[in-house]
Formats: structure tokens, C-alpha cells, sequence
């Protein structure tokens, strides 16, 4: 990484890649080493972390900026310690709230990783973006099209584009990210609610509008930004000039990674972007008297806090819904969805398996998600214990009168590829899907499943604490 007055800033002559090197080590000049992140982070015990490490906080955030300067790991002088925090890191975004100094510690451990990647061969880098990337378009290929046929696919910008007639452009365009597809009933859900609000939207996601964090994270940065940058030109070709995001990481990468930097090569963002539960807060007066059925359950909210603002809005949204009564489990609030603790699989498992057994014992009608992922790791538990898995817009379009069938639950609560295979013959020779690439689709989706099912055998991977 070249140093700070090395790097150029004429947008004309400057890369992605450059430009992002230019703001890494500009973020790590403006940070003052106070390790005040370090101090209020959730993981740095289960990241290993030692108390003598910790004992010496601004060590460790010195580490992660040296890091970023050089890509380097060097034990000797603690710099192990900031590995640790970098590879432990589950965004939830606490060290932006301490910091005084306006410094971004959650970018800065970001590109630490990114710096530790790509110390391997540059043709491992790609070949790891590359397989990274075709893992997750298998995945949400398949799995969205043996819940889906093509007019709902098509619905969720997905298959032959529409022409739509309008002689308008949308009011915005609505981001799904890739994921999400994996549970379309949530995006579908969302798309009915805006239509309700009378909102015109266009609908852009999947793996051909990657966010590019596949390869970011694979370390390689040349393809991760021109991935980003195909992907940004195509919601820019709206001209709504506002996006509506669904995914979180795709919410962080954009805003944190990818529209800074297109900032500094372009000299302008081409548009901002909302996540969605956010955008409904904003028109909760909108969204009230569409509320009109009451939904007489008692649920408990699972949080992650890494979106400043995300959890307040939901609590605000199910509060106006007739009926709702909301109960604090007092659980830990960390990360910025399910998927992002993967990288401490033994506390992810920790995390789930309190909170069921708390939701359990108090007696609550539903643990209620905000996210897709927290959904695909939790759904299948309805199985096993005495209280529903949902999403909030279930229950936001359940008070609207919508409903949007949760094929996704019920395929996993099977827990047997051949079953589900067999359930969903007809979409899988509709679409005309090779039945072994299904195959290991359904079997990554059973995979995911950090806290075992009660009574199941522990599969590969799993804390056999």
C-alpha cells in the first residue's frame, strides 16, 4: 500500500484500488490511537483476545493501523493481537459509536483483513473471490427457484427484464442484495408493503449486481471494485438518485467501502442509500392506517445493532401494530446480522441457544427477526420449540392483510435434501435446474444451522461443546 502522499487525488488518474488505499491511510492518520474501540467492542473475548492484551488497548489499534499500512503481521510487537480483533471482528459497529475523532474503526478493521488477504498470491486471491462468488450464485439460483416460479422471480428482478410502461423513473430503486432470495417471502413482503404506500420502485439484486465484498474479502481488490462499480452504475441508471437496501452487508459495503471511494475516482456519489426498515420508519404516519388487523401475539425482537438506528425503527414499527406486545429478553445485541458472527461459530452457537431458551422460558409467541440470515439460521428451531420464527414484515403485512407463504421454513424443518427435492420437483424441472448442483444447494442450506436442532446429530463444523 503506497503511503498517504504517494496516493493521488485527482479523480481523473486515480483507480478503485488507489482510492481506496487513499482513504485507508487517511482514516489511519486522522486516528489518535485512544483505543477506545478496542475497549467497547462485544468480541474481543471470544475473538481470544488475552486480558494482557487488553490491558493495553491503543496497542491494539496501533496493530490494526500498522496493518493497514503495511500488510504485515508482526508478532513480536503485538501486532497478533490486532489479528485477532481484525478476524474476530462481527460489525456491530460499537467502536464507531465511541469514537470522538470521527475515525470509521469498523473500516479500518475491514481493511486490515483485506490487507492480511492479500498477502497470498494474487492468483489465489481471484480463484477465492471467483469460487466465493459462484457459491453464493449457486446457492441463490437454486434455492430461490425451487420456492419461486418465473413471475415472482421476475417480480424480484431476477430472469427477463419487464418493461414496465412508466414514463417516469421509480420513486427509488430497491436493492436486494443476493441472499435475501433465499428467502423471497421477506422480499416479497417488502415489495407489497410499498406498493401499499403507493411508492414506485424498481426492483435490481442478485448475483448480478454483486456488492463485490465476495472478492474484497478474497483480498482481491481490483475485481471487487470493478464488480462494484458495474453493479453501481446499474442502480445509478434509475434516475431516482435514492436506493432502498435490504441486505446489511451490502448497506455496509456500499456505504462505508464502495460509495466513499467511487467519491474520490468520480467526485460525486450517484446516489445515497437507505436500509428499508429505516425508510419505513420514515413513513410510519404513511404506514399506520394500513395497519388495520390486530395481531395479538407477545414476541421477543432479535437484535444486532450494527446499523445505527435499525433496531429502534423496528421496535417503532411493531409498536404501531395493533396488538404487538414487544418483550425484552435482556439477550446480548451484537453483530450486524447472523451471518456475520460465522467467524465465531462457538459464540454464534452460544448466542442462539441462550436466546431460544430465554424466548422459551418466558413465555414469548415469536422470536422475530429483522434480517434474511438471522432468519435461515433460527427458522428451522420452530420445529422444536414452543414459539414461532418470523420475520417483522410478516407481521407488518399479516396487520396490512398480505401474506407471503415461508416455503423457505418449511423446506428446512424437513431437514432431508431428498425430501425436499422430491417437494419440489416440479419448480426444479420447470426451471430446468440439474438435480445435483439443487442438491448441494439444499445441503448448504441444511449446513447453516449454528445451534443444532434438538435431538439432530451434529454436523461438520458444528461446537461439540
Amino acid at each position: 500500500m503506497p503511503s498517504s502522499s504517494q496516493s493521488s487525488t485527482d479523480p481523473a488518474v486515480q483507480t478503485f484500488e488507489a482510492a481506496l488505499n487513499g482513504r485507508a491511510l487517511a482514516m489511519a492518520d486522522a486516528c489518535t490511537r485512544c483505543g477506545k474501540c478496542v475497549e467497547v467492542c462485544p468480541v474481543t473475548g471470544p475473538g481470544g483476545l488475552t486480558p494482557e492484551e487488553l490491558q493495553n488497548p491503543a496497542a491494539v489499534i496501533d496493530g490494526i493501523i500498522d496493518i493497514v499500512r503495511t500488510g504485515q503481521v508482526r508478532t513480536n510487537d503485538g501486532n497478533e493481537a490486532a489479528r485477532k480483533w481484525a478476524n474476530a471482528c462481527i460489525l456491530s459497529g460499537e467502536c464507531i459509536k465511541a469514537c470522538d475523532y470521527g475515525v470509521n474503526p469498523r473500516f479500518l478493521l475491514h481493511m486490515a483483513r483485506v490487507q492480511m488477504a492479500r498477502r497470498s498470491d494474487a492468483a489465489v486471491q481471484r480463484k477465492n473471490g471467483v469460487d466465493g462468488f459462484r457459491k453464493v450464485a449457486r446457492e441463490v439460483t437454486h434455492l430461490s427457484r425451487i420456492q419461486l416460479d418465473d413471475a415472482l422471480l421476475q417480480r424480484l428482478g431476477q430472469g427477463a427484464k419487464q418493461a414496465s410502461g412508466a414514463e417516469e423513473p421509480p420513486d427509488f430503486v430497491f436493492y436486494t442484495g443476493c441472499n435475501v432470495l433465499k428467502t423471497p417471502h421477506i422480499a416479497l413482503l417488502a415489495l407489497d408493503i410499498m406498493d401499499a404506500l403507493g411508492v414506485t420502485y424498481e426492483v435490481m439484486g442478485g448475483p448480478t449486481h454483486c456488492c463485490g465484498i465476495v472478492q474484497m474479502r478474497a483480498g482481491d481488490v481490483a475485481t471487487s471494485g470493478r464488480v462494484a462499480e458495474g453493479t453501481l452504475d446499474k442502480l445509478s441508471r434509475s434516475k431516482s438518485g435514492q436506493v432502498l437496501s435490504w441486505c446489511p452487508s451490502c448497506q455496509v459495503q456500499f456505504a462505508e467501502t464502495t460509495l466513499p471511494t467511487i467519491e474520490r475516482t468520480r467526485g460525486a456519489r450517484p446516489f445515497e442509500m437507505t436500509p428499508f426498515t429505516l425508510f419505513i420508519r420514515k413513513n410510519l404516519d404513511r404506514l399506520r392506517p394500513l395497519l388495520r388487523e390486530p395481531v395479538p401475539m407477545r414476541i421477543a425482537l432479535h437484535r444486532h445493532p450494527g446499523i445505527h438506528g435499525v433496531v429502534e425503527a423496528a421496535e417503532d414499527i411493531l409498536r404501531a401494530v395493533p396488538g404487538i406486545e414487544i418483550v425484552d429478553l435482556h439477550q446480548p445485541a451484537v453483530g450486524l446480522q447472523a451471518n456475520s458472527i460465522r467467524v465465531l461459530p462457538a459464540y454464534r452457537r452460544q448466542l442462539q441457544e441462550q436466546e431460544l431458551e430465554t424466548a422459551a422460558a418466558v413465555g414469548v409467541d415469536a422470536l422475530v427477526a429483522v434480517y434474511h440470515s438471522d432468519h435461515r439460521e433460527l427458522c428451522a428451531h420452530e420445529r422444536d420449540w414452543p414459539l414461532r420464527i418470523m420475520n417483522i414484515y410478516e407481521i407488518i403485512g399479516a396487520s396490512m392483510g398480505l401474506r407471503r407463504d415461508d416455503r423457505f421454513k418449511r423446506l428446512k424443518m424437513m431437514q432431508d435434501a431428498d425430501a425436499i427435492l422430491a417437494d419440489c420437483r416440479d419448480l426444479v424441472e420447470a426451471h430446468g435446474l440439474d438435480v445435483e448442483t439443487t442438491r448441494t444447494a439444499i445441503e448448504a442450506m441444511l449446513e447453516e444451522q449454528p445451534a443444532p436442532l434438538r435431538g439432530a446429530p451434529l454436523r461438520p463444523g458444528d461446537d461439540a461443546r
